[in-house]
């Protein structure tokens, strides 16, 4: 828990170290209301005493008991600041670094968990500090002060007191040791049934389609069950300690008390009313260090869950991506792009002897694939499932890196760059097309901003002038968005033969998209995608079978359009259709991650079996011999 406090603000520090003089003003004043008692009571006992001298006590007592509350709303006021300041911060900081990571972490933290993470784990984070962390500093001083208070009134109260106090420790330390373990468990649970909710609403068609609503209630139902059984066994183990607190308290206020009696009636006359005294504060004091371990008890159950939660945060925010920039890797990568970007010709893609292993597997997804392709020009990829295509071209926009040989965009390692400026380059149509909540208009011209406002600096979104700036930013932002040229993102919209479909939409290039476009179908998925890719006017572009879910026809237009638009830029495509690739300038073969074939469509033909296999299966002896 602590290591995550390297994140608060020097302002929050700042603000906690005023919420602490205000806890100490509130220790100060609470412990200062027995002394008036006792004066009180000394009055009341003495005979003859002013009855003025008692309302002037009882008004003392009434200005230290507003102190007290004065104090303790202004700590609770800084402490829900600090806390809400925290963790914006800190949901902030998760979202960036989870923006920079690649497939490689993706695939080690599971959507769902990056979800709870940055909403329920962030939320035990802000209670511990509105609440645990303030608790966790209250408590041991109100312990120590009490204790040097009622240090020398009497040695049988202060063993009577130091006896609740080891009870105390030792129910405490009992439940805890009981509920810790569950307590760091519940994180694990809640990221199982967000995982199973999510899956169960993404692949809502499917459950339908195969009647397995069932199946899916019975999943839910046990991880439902069972981060329900662990909440109620910690709730109900915790729910024991507060009757075991009270019975502690109020055996040792009857045990102070019967010990000042027995003392009391041993005394002479005139020690009566100083032991009397003396009783009243002491049992006052002694239940403030009571209180203080009650406190102290609360702390304990915020605290095992909060640091469950600040280490899975930590963990996202300690991981550092496998693909970083290139600028900060190596001493002069700048200046090598800047020499040879202006020597090579824009669009150029070179793979010279790469091979590439995904992290967590032994064996070569690709091995020694050496290849170029020049602007203007077409080139494609094919081959059986599994051959490696996909997996060749996500490594020119650094999805993943190769761990042989080097991929060159423009004559320089793509390592060399900074992502941001490679990327900026490329056009990037996966092969599973993804779609924003949004209009039509906003999808095409998705990500689309000028350059100065691409880095958005980090803000102290903390004080008053941080908001400020963070709300401006994102104005910013959005009138940037809302700048996209009308003009091409029609034009965009017609090389992807996705004008004829956008046209019969209400409100056509204002039309809403659903979330992942659930309300358009996944031809027109695809096509949106590859507008939102033409509109960017890239020097690379990039079809991870793209032209699947189209038909023969669209995927005709489509090309052809390509070829004029986009006449200037180097095509990367990902095929499985031999229809889709036989214009291809170059078509790479690949088997089994090798590259088994290069050439045009005739040369494949006649030098390449792997390929006539694949064409001798898709197209009929007239279509091969035309």
């Amino acid at each position: 828990m602590l290591r995550i406090c390297k994140y608060l603000s020097r302002s929050e520090i700042g603000q906690l170290l005023i919420g602490l003089v205000f806890i100490v003003g509130q220790i100060w004043f609470d412990l200062k209301l027995p002394d008036y008692m006792s004066d009180i009571t000394r009055l009341v006992e003495t005979p003859g005493s002013n009855m003025h001298d008692i309302w002037v006590a009882g008004g003392k007592m009434l200005l230290i008991s507003l102190g007290s509350v004065l104090c303790a709303i202004a700590t609770g006021y800084v402490a829900a600041r600090v806390g809400a300041s925290f963790s914006q911060r800190l949901r902030s900081l998760e979202f960036r670094k989870v923006e920079s990571f690649g497939p490689a972490e993706m695939s080690r933290f599971s959507t769902a968990s990056l979800i709870t993470r940055s909403t329920n784990d962030i939320t035990q984070i802000q209670m511990f500090v509105t609440m645990g962390l303030l608790l966790l500093v209250k408590s041991p001083i109100m312990a120590v002060w009490a204790i040097c208070k009622i240090a020398g009134k009497g040695v049988d109260w202060t063993i009577a007191t130091a006896v609740a106090v080891g009870v105390l420790l030792v129910i405490i330390g009992a439940l805890m040791t009981m509920v810790v373990p569950k307590f760091r468990s519940m994180q694990r649970l809640t990221d199982n049934i967000n995982l199973v909710a999510r899956e169960n609403l993404t692949g809502l068609r499917v459950v339908r389609a195969y009647n397995a609503e069932d199946y899916q209630q019975t999943k839910y139902d046990e991880a439902n069950k069972e981060l329900s059984d662990t909440y109620l066994f910690t709730n109900r183990a915790m729910s024991v300690m507060m009757p075991l607190i009270n019975t502690v308290m109020n055996g040792l206020m009857l045990a102070i008390y019967w010990i000042g009696a027995y003392l009391i009636n041993s005394a002479g006359i005139q020690d009566k009313l100083t032991l009397f005294s003396n009783m009243v504060v002491f049992s006052s004091y002694s239940v403030q260090v009571i209180m203080s371990f009650l406190l102290m008890s609360m702390v304990f159950v915020l605290l095992p869950r909060a640091d469950a939660s600040a280490d899975r945060i930590l963990e996202v925010l300690d991981t550092d991506p496998m693909v970083a920039d290139g600028a900060k890797n190596a001493a002069g990568a700048a200046d090598a792009v800047t020499t040879a970007t202006a020597a090579a010709p824009k669009g150029t893609v070179e793979f010279e002897n790469v091979s590439f292993a995904y992290p967590d597997s032994r064996e070569a997804m690709l091995e020694g694939i050496t290849f170029s392709a020049n602007p203007g020009q077409t080139v494609a990829f094919i081959g059986s499932t599994g051959s490696g295509k996909s997996s060749l071209v996500n490594l020119v926009p650094r999805f993943y890196d190769a761990t042989e040989g080097q991929v060159l965009v423009d004559g320089v390692d793509v390592r060399n760059y900074t992502l941001k400026a490679l990327r900026d380059k490329i056009g990037y149509v996966p092969q599973q097309s993804v779609l924003f909540k949004g209009t039509v208009a906003s999808n095409i011209r998705y990500g689309d901003r000028p350059q100065d406002s691409a880095d958005v600096e980090l803000v102290d979104t903390s004080s008053i002038q941080g908001r400020r700036r963070e709300a401006e930013l994102m104005k910013y932002a959005n009138d940037v968005q809302d700048l996209g040229d009308e003009q091409q993102v029609h034009k965009a919209a017609e090389v992807a033969q996705a004008d004829e479909f956008i046209e019969t939409m209400d409100g056509t290039y204002d039309a809403a998209i659903a979330q992942g476009g659930s309300n358009v179908s996944g031809g027109q998925k695809q096509r949106l995608s590859i507008a939102r890719a033409v509109y960017r006017h890239p020097e690379i572009l990039i079809f991870d079978d793209s032209f699947s879910a189209l038909d023969f026809k669209t995927d005709r237009a489509v090309r052809d359009e390509l070829a004029k638009e986009a006449k200037d830029s180097t095509k990367l495509i990902v095929a499985q259709r031999i229809g889709t690739i036989m214009d291809a300038d170059r078509i790479v073969v690949l088997d089994d991650g090798k590259v088994v074939g290069q050439g045009t469509h005739r040369e494949l033909l006649e030098n390449c079996s792997v390929y006539r296999e694949i064409a001798e299966s898709q197209l009929s002896p007239d279509e091969l011999a035309a």
